[in-house]
């Protein structure tokens, strides 16, 4: 890619758009998930159901990092952060999440010492500058990030730092994918899949979707016209009767996958019998844990933690916008109760999070939409 500006040709995009709609079967309704929260963004940043027939409808599904944490694994990590000389560090996004005991700003507001990161990188530079105290890194994504958190720790076991721990909440999106297609909740034609995941893990481990559910998947970038050529290529490959995986990402993503990468978690990480997703309940080995060679720096083993499990509020229909279920307006509270600046729900509180998108760049689209329903 040589300007972000060839992906975002206007030209280009009506182009596209009218070979999608060539590509549609009169009278048949075609449902997309965009897996990824960052394609739901561009999705209604750049008004791209505009650009669609009325019969093709992009769902969002699982792929915020954020917005599938449990509330008790909050409450958890502000756990940690109210013993004595912690530092609880995390990425900006996370501060704003609320558990049943508030947030990480309201622990902050309370006393506990929690300071915003970058990466983990910057939390094994803060426990080297504060040796009398124990820094904690809440570890929070999908095999995207999972690979910066294990050469932490591979870094912090080579330099000898013995007052870093991560509280490690990595999860993996095969296993929720997978849990969406076993649901009976929704329907869906084909997936645009992750790209950031998929730069890591490759294409290969979606081959399932296409061999066992018969659903086509693209993988796809995160411009305007990558998410419409992904568009384009399922349209193409449900009319040829096709169900198969294809990189639409390609300048980004290898169909191998990074191994390097992927070797650093298998070096460090192991999978958990079981985890929790917000919305979507227990899934077994859907999430990692630190491997026992690296139980000196697993916050779940030095510190006690309640471990409670705690529902999500009854007015947050988060779950059922994880599944696709309902989109983010169609939610009792959103856009009133539940805003950005108020969030009662994870979904409104990421920058990957589909009500937040749906808040920032999708109102008009969702007033047009219940303006046609009405008449």
């Amino acid at each position: 890619m040589r300007f972000v500006d060839e992906y975002r040709d206007a030209g280009k995009a009506r182009v596209l758009a009218a070979e999608i709609a060539g590509r549609c079967e009169p009278g048949r309704r075609y449902t997309f998930m965009e897996v990824c929260g960052g394609h739901t963004h561009t999705i209604y940043k750049h008004g791209l159901e505009d650009h669609l027939p009325e019969n093709v409808v992009l769902v969002h599904g699982p792929g915020c990092p954020v917005c599938v944490i449990p509330m008790g694994r909050v409450d958890d990590a502000i756990h940690i952060a109210a013993q004595p000389d912690v530092i609880m560090t995390s990425f900006g996004d996370m501060t704003r999440v609320p558990g049943g005991q508030g947030s990480f700003l309201d622990a902050k507001a309370a006393g506990a010492d929690i300071r915003m990161v970058y990466s983990p990188l910057d939390a094994l530079r803060i426990a080297q500058a504060n040796p009398d105290r124990r820094v904690v890194f809440m570890a929070i994504g999908f095999e995207t990030t999972a690979p910066s958190t294990a050469m932490t720790i591979l870094r912090a076991a080579a330099d000898g730092i013995r007052n870093f721990s991560v509280f490690c909440n990595h999860v993996m999106i095969i296993p929720a994918i997978k849990a969406i297609l076993d649901s009976p909740d929704l329907r869906l034609d084909g997936f645009i899949g992750p790209g950031h995941v998929s730069a890591v893990i490759g294409c290969e481990p979606y081959e399932f979707i296409a061999r066992d559910y018969g659903k086509p998947l693209v993988v796809a970038g995160f411009e305007p016209l990558d998410i419409l050529q992904s568009v384009h290529m399922l349209l193409g490959l449900l009319a040829s009767g096709r169900a198969e995986v294809a990189n639409q990402y390609a300048r980004v993503v290898p169909w191998q996958g990074n191994r390097t990468a992927m070797e650093a978690i298998r070096r460090v990480m192991r999978l958990r019998p079981h985890f929790e997703w917000r919305g979507l309940g227990f899934i077994s080995q859907s999430a990692l844990m630190l491997a026992d060679e690296y139980a000196a720096f697993d916050a779940e083993r030095i510190f006690e933690l309640p471990g409670v499990r705690v529902a999500d509020p009854k007015a947050c229909q988060c779950g059922e916008v994880l599944k696709g279920v309902l989109r983010p307006w169609e939610c009792k509270v959103f856009g009133t109760a539940c805003t950005p600046e108020t969030p009662i729900g994870t979904c409104m509180v990421s920058s990957e999070g589909a009500c937040a998108a749906y808040y920032n760049f999708g109102r008009f689209s969702r007033d047009r939409v219940r303006e046609a329903t009405r008449a």
